[in-house]
């Protein structure tokens, strides 16, 4: 059957190979046991269910928490010739209808659903006369209390399960902590050892994280950076959004609000529009691009902070997908902890523990001054191998930017030990630059020797200071009360027998990275885009769905003048050949014949034997030749 696999990867979706364990995933799955399924947002996950979906004789259903995701999911797959449709509030009744005979009549392999409809009797009642082989719960980090997303409908699935007991059961999420992990197990009864966690680490995006000054500055200095390019800029409130689409739209940005204050008309036009890449940049709170598949966002701004490391994680992955490099921003301002910190205490106490377990989590990635995908991927239980990524401000910040910070790391330590290491930095940072709060005064720390000595610093930089220290393992955090603890080597340091290195910022620039130069044609790339745009219009599709921006680089990287050079390319088999492909050859054709382009052998790829190549064949843009 993964013969039969390879074929389908190949044939209808273009794919050369499969990435990492998407092949052992599919094979669990074709052997009918149950697997929970952990690969980070742009990872493949939907072919790990969408394969095993075209091999089964019956149906396969996709459970999906937004209308958006399942629209986009459905549109691609019928761009491919894949039988698929949904069932949700958003269809008419007559398309509803003309759905639901679609699956009576065996022609659908895939039905993305919601869970309220998959919950309703006459949803249950139609699928119980069909064929059904495999229920895939997408986004399942939505059923855990735990999970960032938690959404108690997802607690009705097991229910409903039940009634398909030969079906096999597949959850898939891009972030799950381990402990959500474990209660997406117990909550659909799946066997815990079989688990797949593909790595959380997108290594494509440039992680940076600056203090926010002036926002709009900031955000502004960071656009001319990539003109005419997809992103998505995230803010806390709706009145965040509209204040900063005011000003981008004044700047000459290409640029829409997104946020529920507007009507579903309104926010669906601007998706729409962004999506469509009428619209390069979209304004939005985090309701929005859970439902995005768009491969061709190039960065994500977070002009505020975000709620907590999994919000966070899952809204860079947006940026990427096509496997790019993306720029990832975050503004940081102590001024959105208190924001935040305001929210948390309006909460319930289990679910304000939560919160403030996440927040802080969130903090000490911000603050760090190693590799920021060390604490990143250690959130998820993942531990990073390399002492520096390459590709965050930390690891491109050069050697020079570290200070020899001893004396200050004595200091903070030797502060802990004599307020008998029971508080959190916030309360050593206080003593240190000679507070006059309540909490300093009533425990009598006004009296001790370190009260006052750290005046030379600002709270922000002792802040920034002490999470460093963390992560050189000088101190031990209380997972649940935030106190510090010194370790042996903490002693070391007050003792003078070592030195502590590190980094004090109070405020720095967005800094220009070192990216590599593209290899590409980068005006046979815009032609190759502009044509795909004609296409995407005429059809009414998004341009990704036609091509990436993946494909239409490696277009503009090899020159493909032959079918045979053409299915090389990446995202391009046999269905989307015959449809686009002798377009693109002859824009390739055109573009070398123009610019004196000699062409010779794709240097990078294995040479195809000797040919013709194809002339260029008038057609119309749905691939069909006029006569």
């Amino acid at each position: 059957m993964i013969n039969k696999a390879n074929g389908i990867l190949n044939n209808i979706f273009g794919y050369k190979n499969f990435r990492p364990l998407q092949e052992d995933i599919i094979k669990y799955i074709l052997e009918k046991k149950d697997a929970l399924v952990i690969i980070p947002t742009g990872g493949g996950k939907s072919l790990c269910y969408q394969i095993p979906a075209l091999i089964f004789d019956g149906l396969t259903i996709v459970i999906s928490p937004l209308i958006s995701l399942m629209k986009d999911q459905v549109e691609q797959l019928q761009e491919l010739g894949v039988g698929a449709v949904y069932l949700n509030s958003s269809l008419s009744k007559e398309k509803y209808q003309k759905n639901t005979q679609l699956l009576i009549d065996g022609k659908i392999k895939l039905l993305y659903v919601a869970p309220e409809t998959l919950s309703q009797e006459r949803t249950i009642n139609l699928l119980l006369s069909l064929n059904v082989e495999c229920i895939t719960v997408d986004e399942a980090h939505c059923i855990s209390e735990w999970g960032h997303d938690f959404r108690p409908e997802y607690r009705q699935i097991l229910e409903i399960r039940n009634n398909f007991p030969k079906a096999v059961c597949v959850a898939f999420t891009a972030t799950a902590t381990p402990r959500v992990q474990k209660d997406i197990n117990e909550s659909l009864k799946l066997n815990s050892k079989n688990n797949f966690i593909a790595s959380f680490n997108r290594e494509n995006l440039y992680l940076e994280i600056i203090p926010k000054t002036n926002g709009v500055e900031q955000t502004i200095k960071f656009l001319r950076r990539y003109p005419n390019q997809s992103g998505i800029i995230y803010c806390f409130s709706r009145k965040q959004v509209n204040s900063l689409y005011d000003d981008l739209l004044s700047a000459g940005y290409s640029v829409l609000p997104y946020h529920a204050g507007l009507s579903d008309d309104e926010r669906q036009r601007n998706q729409e529009l962004f999506i469509k890449d009428d619209v390069q940049i979209i304004v939005a709170t985090i309701a929005f691009g859970m439902g995005i598949n768009k491969s061709n966002v190039r960065f994500v701004i977070h002009f505020d902070l975000p709620k907590n490391i999994e919000s966070y994680y899952q809204e860079i992955g947006r940026a990427g997908r096509d496997g790019l490099r993306s720029h990832c921003l975050l503004l940081f301002s102590y001024g959105d902890i208190q924001k935040l910190r305001y929210f948390i205490d309006q909460k319930e106490p289990k679910e304000k523990q939560i919160a403030e377990r996440h927040l802080n989590s969130l903090l000490d990635f911000a603050e760090t001054g190693i590799c920021r995908r060390i604490p990143l991927l250690s959130y998820f239980g993942e531990k990073y191998q390399n002492k520096k990524c390459g590709i965050c401000d930390n690891c491109n910040s050069t050697d020079k930017d570290l200070v020899d910070v001893t004396i200050p790391a004595q200091k903070f330590l030797s502060c802990i030990k004599r307020t008998n290491e029971i508080f959190g930095a916030s309360h050593i940072v206080d003593v240190l630059r000679g507070s006059g709060s309540l909490k300093v005064i009533s425990n009598g720390h006004d009296k001790i020797s370190t009260y006052g000595i750290g005046r030379e610093y600002t709270k922000k930089q002792w802040m920034y200071l002490s999470h460093q220290f963390i992560h050189q393992q000088l101190l031990n955090a209380d997972n649940d009360f935030g106190s510090l603890k010194l370790t042996e080597k903490a002693f070391e340091v007050l003792k003078g027998s070592q030195n502590v290195l590190g980094k004090i910022k109070e405020d720095f620039e967005v800094q220009d990275e070192k990216q590599a130069a593209e290899n590409y044609d980068h005006l046979l790339f815009a032609t190759l885009r502009k044509k795909r745009k004609e296409i995407a219009d005429e059809m009414r599709l998004p341009p990704y769905v036609i091509f990436s921006d993946k494909t239409l680089s490696e277009m503009a990287t090899y020159f493909p003048t032959t079918k045979v050079e053409m299915i090389r390319i990446h995202g391009l088999g046999e269905i989307k050949f015959e449809k686009y492909g002798q377009i693109f050859l002859n824009e390739i054709i055109d573009y070398c014949e123009k610019n004196n382009i000699k062409l010779k052998v794709n240097e990078g790829r294995p040479p195809a034997k000797k040919q013709t190549p194809i002339k260029k064949k008038s057609q119309n843009s749905t691939g069909e030749r006029r006569c």
